[in-house]
């Protein structure tokens, strides 16, 4: 039984579980994602010792994706240390969940917590078990601990839920005791039917969940966390001296992200703005499963996946740059929808005559939205309405797409030259709206220069998607931070191939 089988395992249950997970989620703030962030917490430990790394800690903390994920790889980080101490449970899942608490402000009861904490209770409770029928009594234990939390804190009891990232750990715990015990993963859990209070919550007093890692030497957690404490709430930061993660929310993200350029260099940035989050959860939730129109979007790259999914998005093919989806796919998932209508967003123009001709063949009224990248399909989003017709949302769909301008950093597959602009093969090439504009073999130069050209004119929002190659994008933010001061700023992983990034501006 390796580490890496353990990774697997508790990935598989967390991603059945994801949708149910991020449902639940209304603590700390209802932004919907704890089970989203949970599973890219527990994948990038997965994907990190398929690749032969060994510190499990370390990729835990790198890869964490919100407050519920940082929680997690404090977890994971206490629970390696302690199985390496003396290789007993009950030790693992006590440093775990000393170094949980160690690491939140202002811990509270009936969360994520609060059953570690009694996890770690019930295995030194049963130190004399064999590991199967400990880990089975571990999950009947945290199965209770789970229901408890709705009576242990305000904000769930009002709710009538229980805590997401609670219920997200003992998920984990039940696929690595199936695994251990030889079992098949247990059947997804139902999900409970929320109530209007679960789906109506108020969002966040702060707009921007921002996070960050600061890699360098001799860093000073303390210090980095003095410098973020005035900017919000729920403030994390953990680490060692070479590498802190640091998440907070706040309407000062690019403040944020100063506090740590000066003191290393900034990664892994994530900032996304939670009352959008908290919105599209509530519209989500509250939508009757009667829906008049469906969307079918093409899409490449998981997270990519998840932002069409959270804006409400039930049909997606995997596709884009090339590898574009068959029409007997797109027919098949417009089919699956069962909705009365349907929109397809095709997100790339090679998509638009397969997408076409499916949506001739259907059986359903079907109208293409003919969006030429994943950035215009993001936009368009924004204007679906599910109870309107299709041949309305698509109007209203395109219209929005249209009003989205774009860019992207590539890699020039073969050398460009274009009015003037040389760009040899390898080096970075960046684009604005499908146009090349800048090339070199600086990526922070090229983005830096496709950012300038959308920032031309007066801007809104400017939103980033990293791709699978995530660059590093601490000194493009420090500089948008300021100079554009008052622009707000999302950052968002996509995992898109061929585009390390994508980039829109409204």
């Amino acid at each position: 039984m390796t580490e890496l089988e353990l990774a697997r395992a508790a990935e598989s249950a967390l991603e059945r579980n994801r949708a149910r997970i991020d449902d639940l989620n209304v603590y700390p703030v209802p932004d919907g994602d704890t089970g989203t962030n949970m599973l890219l917490t527990v994948r990038a430990v997965r994907e990190a010792l398929e690749a032969g790394e060994t510190d499990v800690a370390h990729a835990a903390l790198l890869g964490a994706r919100g407050n519920s994920g940082v929680i997690l790889s404090q977890i994971i980080r206490g629970a390696v240390e302690g199985f390496r101490e003396d290789e007993s449970v009950s030790t693992a899942l006590r440093r775990g969940s000393d170094a949980a608490w160690a690491a939140v402000r202002e811990p509270a009861e009936g969360t994520i917590l609060t059953v570690i904490r009694e996890l770690a209770d019930e295995a030194e409770s049963r130190r004399d078990e064999d590991l199967p029928q400990l880990l089975h009594a571990l999950v009947a234990r945290g199965d209770e601990a789970v229901a408890r939390t709705q009576d242990q804190l305000e904000v769930l009891r009002k709710a009538g839920v229980v805590d997401a990232g609670a219920a997200g750990l003992v998920e984990i715990l039940r696929g690595i005791t199936a695994h251990v015990s030889g079992e098949p993963l247990p059947a997804t859990v139902e999900a409970v039917p929320l109530s209007a209070d679960a789906i109506h919550q108020e969002a966040s007093r702060y707009r921007y969940c921002t996070a960050f890692v600061v890699e360098g030497e001799n860093l000073d957690r303390d210090a980095l966390e003095r410098k973020l404490e005035p900017l919000g709430d729920s403030l994390l930061v953990v680490g060692d001296a070479t590498a802190l993660k640091a998440h907070v929310h706040t309407d000062d993200p690019g403040s944020a992200l100063r506090a740590g350029t000066a003191m290393g260099v900034i990664e892994r940035v994530d900032i996304a703005n939670m009352h959008l989050q908290s919105a599209q959860r509530e519209e989500r939730l509250s939508q009757p499963d009667d829906r008049r129109t469906a969307v079918v979007a093409v899409v490449t790259g998981d997270g990519n996946r998840r932002l069409f999914e959270s804006m409400g998005a039930i049909g997606i093919v995997d596709g884009g740059e090339t590898m574009n989806p068959s029409t007997e796919e797109l027919l098949e998932t417009i089919e699956c929808t069962h909705a009365p209508e349907a929109v397809v967003l095709a997100n790339n123009d090679n998509v638009v005559l397969a997408a076409r001709q499916a949506a001739r063949l259907a059986n359903v009224p079907v109208q293409v939205v003919p969006s030429s990248s994943l950035q215009a399909g993001l936009g368009a989003m924004l204007a679906y309405d599910p109870s309107a017709s299709a041949e309305t949302n698509a109007t209203a769909m395109e219209a929005a797409a249209e009003a989205v301008a774009t860019g992207g950093v590539t890699v020039a597959s073969r050398a460009v030259s274009v009015d003037g602009l040389r760009v040899e093969r390898g080096a970075y090439l960046g684009l604005v709206d499908g146009d090349p504009v800048a090339g070199g073999t600086s990526f922070d130069t090229v983005a830096a220069s496709v950012v300038d050209r959308l920032l031309a004119e007066p801007r809104d929002v400017l939103t980033l998607i990293t791709g699978e190659e995530e660059p590093e994008l601490g000194p493009l933010l420090a500089r948008l931070a300021e100079q554009h001061p008052d622009l707000e700023l999302e950052v968002h992983p996509g995992g898109q191939p061929h585009y390390p990034l994508l980039v829109s501006a409204e």
